[in-house]
């Protein structure tokens, strides 16, 4: 790939990352209610997120690689916020913080611990998807889910699929990507079916 083309893609990508929740906190914020979200799936996806982050910093990828992970992690942690004080538990939200904070500090303790969280992550990102499928099929509500928001990152999964491949070329890295990319388009699919099943009834 032409390296043009791959910074176009980084470009995008960062793009779409600087706004990909914002969807999200506006139906959330706009409601005044986390109906349809889990929180469960976000502590999920918020912890997935840090392991990821915390392995490409160890081992020194590329910055363009995983520049918009802080992004996300802050919007991730705006959003957790939101909804736990929407639903009765913003103490929670400095016990969580507590809780990330020393888990971020020992993942590097050794080697081994951050290689085997690596590949946890996946296991627990995908976990998240699949925990807010459930809370949807439950549900049959798509409440103040965005698939936008899921859309969003259904795209910065695919064009890391891309720079992947053409950088690190990391197995553990794209495998993670493969994965949530499918995540992600299933979990966009179900909010948009019950959306229209809502908007029908």
């Amino acid at each position: 790939m032409a390296p043009g083309l791959l910074d176009l893609v980084h470009l995008t990508t960062w793009a779409v990352s600087a706004v990909i929740k914002l969807p999200q906190l506006v139906a959330v914020l706009r409601a005044g209610s986390a109906w349809g979200l889990s929180v469960t799936s976000l502590l999920l996806e918020l912890a997935g997120l840090l392991v990821f982050l915390r392995y490409q910093i160890y081992y020194d990828y590329p910055l363009e690689t995983y520049l918009e992970y802080p992004i996300i992690i802050a919007q991730d942690a705006i959003l957790l916020y939101c909804i736990m004080h929407f639903s009765g538990k913003a103490k929670r939200a400095l016990f969580c913080t507590v809780v990330f904070w020393g888990v971020w500090y020992m993942l590097t303790l050794q080697k081994w611990i951050i290689d085997l969280a690596m590949n946890l992550c996946t296991l627990v990102s995908a976990a998240s998807k699949l925990v807010q499928l459930q809370h949807l099929w439950q549900t049959k509500d798509s409440g103040q889910a965005s698939a936008l928001t899921w859309g969003m990152g259904a795209y910065t999964c695919a064009t890391r699929m891309i720079t992947t491949v053409m950088t690190t070329n990391d197995l553990a890295v794209l495998i993670r990507f493969i994965t949530m990319l499918i995540l992600n388009i299933w979990v966009t699919a179900t909010i948009l079916h019950y959306r229209k099943t809502k908007k029908t009834d």
